[in-house]
């Protein structure tokens, strides 16, 4: 098989980049980069309500991804990657020492 036909199959498949199947999870994954850029930032800065609901987000289109007919491997690497930021983030916020004012 060509180059060219591998390709022109790419271009064409169900998922491929003439499709939101396609683009979505490619928007996605600035998710993933700001929860990684987010790792440098102090741990008491993390919101865990937000955090949450971000990886419950991620696990749910995780199995949308995977039931969906063509199943959408990108975007399940997309969600799977998101979950174990998220989860990375949690674990962080949850670890971190409670400030003072919010101790009262």
């Amino acid at each position: 098989m060509t180059f060219a036909s591998r390709f022109a199959a790419f271009l064409n498949h169900p998922t491929g980049p003439k499709t939101t199947h396609f683009w979505g999870p490619i928007a996605n994954w600035g998710f993933v980069a700001a929860a990684i850029a987010d790792m440098k930032k102090p741990a008491d800065t993390i919101s865990v309500n937000m955090t949450s609901a971000m990886s419950v987000y991620s696990l749910i289109f995780m199995r949308f991804a995977w039931m969906v007919q063509p199943r959408n491997y990108l975007l399940f690497a997309c969600h799977a990657s998101n979950e174990v930021a998220q989860l990375y983030q949690l674990q962080r916020a949850l670890r971190a020492p409670k400030k003072e004012e919010d101790q009262e």
